[in-house]
């Protein structure tokens, strides 16, 4: 029984893994994209922003290397960009909102949170 209980933990936890190469790569874009709203928000001092973004990474990306780098190579690079000369001014608190929804739609959809991340 015990034997049955382990293994069925095992497919609970390998299920996210399994998944195809194309969610796994649109999920990995979605994370990048986010980053890139993060790095935006941080240079642009919506700090709101930023904090929802990370905690959207937090509670829906696998705790992995490749989604962590993803996310944090994207914030690193939007926030080196807005700061260049001749960079459009920073957007609107309801244009980083309206984005940051349309983020955690997608991502919500591609990589739904378990009940454990949120507690």
């Amino acid at each position: 029984m015990k034997r049955l209980t382990l293994f069925a933990v095992f497919c609970f936890l390998a299920g996210p893994a399994v998944a195809t190469p194309q969610a796994a790569a649109s999920a990995i874009a979605t994370i990048g994209d986010l980053g890139q709203l993060n790095g935006q928000a941080l240079a642009c001092g919506e700090m709101a922003t930023a904090g929802e973004a990370k905690k959207l990474v937090i509670r829906h990306a696998p705790k992995s290397r490749h989604y962590g780098e993803a996310f944090e190579e994207q914030t690193n690079a939007a926030f080196l960009a807005q700061g260049q000369k001749g960079q459009a001014p920073c957007p609107s608190a309801a244009t980083f909102a309206s984005r940051l929804g349309e983020l955690s739609s997608r991502l919500q959809t591609l990589l739904p949170a378990t009940q454990a991340a949120g507690q």
